[in-house]
């Protein structure tokens, strides 16, 4: 699986910064305001975030074997 950079980079501050600042903010809130669903939305969160990692690493190992 190969993307192109403009995907791989949005992709890679998606899964590097935004999933889990998400996460993490939600999670205290849900805490502080007592709002729903804290510990499903997080997770569902995580799981998002762990498949984009595998994504992008499957694109890095690609990129890298054809030696570009």
């Amino acid at each position: 699986m190969k993307l192109n950079n403009k995907t791989y980079d949005t992709l890679k501050w998606t899964a590097q910064y935004l999933l889990p600042a998400a996460g993490t903010l939600y999670f205290a809130l849900a805490g502080i305001w007592g709002l729903p669903y804290g510990e499903q939305i997080v997770g569902t969160i995580t799981a998002v975030d762990t498949f984009l990692g595998v994504i992008l690493g499957i694109s890095t190992a690609a990129y890298k074997k054809e030696g570009n």
